[in-house]
């Protein structure tokens, strides 16, 4: 394993060097390793409680005059795993987790799920670091500057919009439908089609098929 590079941002803010250490570690890693005993699960584990408790909070206080579901529906918007994604490739964490050689070959590094599984263990390690104080700093820091273009956004995704709307005129769900999908596994492209009652409403490009079927729901909703 490289050591953490010094301009490595997070680096900066913490004290105890071996939790960020852990934090950074993916449990491929141990296979490879054996002299290295623990992986980031644990702290995943922690700072994915952490974060959704912070995050709870802050739009409890913020938004006085909302309901339950407006909450919980803006709350997944700003904790979701191309959020979290986001948040690693700004802070360059892909470049610093410590992997097998197989997941790096499989692109590992740019995956969004295991970025976004790393910056919930780094603030599971900044916790147990410097405490909640710490913690609600880098929150509020990299996602609660995203709430006002959350709030400014549809708060369900294309394919729930879809949905819905489709329930409402009382058809049956749309079905989704891989057409093509081409790229080595670390790097995939796929086109899904949504059709209702046989009929097409849209298709849709991503580099995953839930990316794709979104797509696809957007488009669908525009023909609406």
């Amino acid at each position: 394993m490289n050591d953490i590079d010094p301009i490595f941002d997070i680096n900066t803010i913490f004290k105890n060097k071996d939790l960020l250490t852990i934090a950074l570690t993916h449990k491929s890693c141990l296979n490879e390793h054996p002299n290295i005993k623990e992986s980031n699960e644990r702290l995943e584990f922690l700072g994915d409680a952490i974060l959704e408790f912070v995050i709870t909070e802050t739009l409890y206080k913020s938004f006085p005059d909302k309901q339950e579901g407006y909450l919980t529906s803006l709350r997944a918007n700003l904790v979701n795993t191309q959020n979290l994604a986001e948040v690693a490739k700004k802070l360059n964490i892909g470049e610093h987790i410590h992997l097998s050689k197989g997941e790096e070959d499989g692109g590992g590094r740019k995956n969004p799920s295991l970025l976004a599984d790393t910056v919930e263990a780094i603030i599971g390690a900044l916790y147990l670091d410097q405490g909640l104080q710490k913690v609600e700093e880098f929150i509020k820091e990299n996602l609660s500057t995203e709430i006002p273009d959350k709030v400014a956004m549809p708060l369900k995704d294309p394919k729930s919009r879809f949905q819905e709307y489709i329930q409402a005129k009382r058809l049956p769900a749309p079905k989704y439908k891989v057409l093509r999908q081409s790229g080595p596994d670390h790097d995939r492209d796929f086109i899904v089609q949504v059709e209702v009652q046989g009929k097409i409403f849209g298709e849709g490009a991503g580099k995953s098929k839930s990316q794709a079927e979104q797509e696809a729901a957007k488009v669908a909703l525009s023909f609406l």
